[in-house]
């Protein structure tokens, strides 16, 4: 009664083969089938007009990136807080260390622009403006002696902590400055209308 498993296996597989084969002519009568069934491929008489179309793209394309205006302020430069200046070869900056000191950088530095951008300088403010500006240079010189150490020290908690402490400091002077200009400027106004 003891069977050899192995034969039995292999006289399954060869009425396995033997079972399920294809007749001779399957494959031909499909490929016919086939070819009734869907349309004919219609050759493009113009293969040219795809080549030109797809270059006319792709130089449109090239056209506007070279000519958008990236820095977003419409060609207005600010040259105390540039970082192309604090930007030197084979140098790092507080944002080259981490992501996240990368947008605490660029959170303070967008900032500052943006309060110097709206800064009203006139004849009767400019001597208080002058001062402020004075002192928003001293730290911006101080951020640039920081960056120096950073790169010649390497990267540090004290360095780190006074690169974002000086952008903090920028960022108050020039709210300050703000709130000082919006005081005289109402003060003014005050004036004008008692008299």
């Amino acid at each position: 009664m003891a069977k050899d498993l192995r034969k039995l296996f292999e006289k399954e597989r060869a009425d396995a083969d033997t079972a399920y084969s294809l007749k001779a002519d399957h494959k031909a009568r499909f490929l016919k089938r086939l070819e009734n069934e869907l349309p004919p491929q219609k050759k493009s008489a113009f293969p040219w007009l795809k080549i030109a179309a797809t270059v006319t793209i792709l130089l449109a394309a090239t056209i506007f990136y070279l000519n958008r205006d990236t820095s977003g302020k419409g060609g207005i430069k600010t040259t105390i807080v540039e970082k192309s200046v604090l930007e030197k070869q084979n140098t790092i900056s507080l944002g080259d260390l981490s992501p996240d000191l990368k947008k605490v950088e660029t959170y303070y530095v967008t900032n500052i622009n943006l309060a110097l951008s709206e800064l009203e300088v006139s004849q009767e403010n400019k001597e208080m403006t002058d001062g402020f500006m004075k002192q928003l240079n001293n730290l911006n010189t101080e951020y640039q002696r920081l960056t120096e150490e950073l790169n010649t020290l390497g990267p540090n908690d004290q360095t780190i902590t006074a690169l974002i402490k000086n952008l903090q400091l920028r960022l108050q002077l020039l709210q300050k400055l703000k709130t000082k200009l919006n005081e005289l400027k109402s003060s003014k106004n005050e004036q004008v209308k008692t008299v």
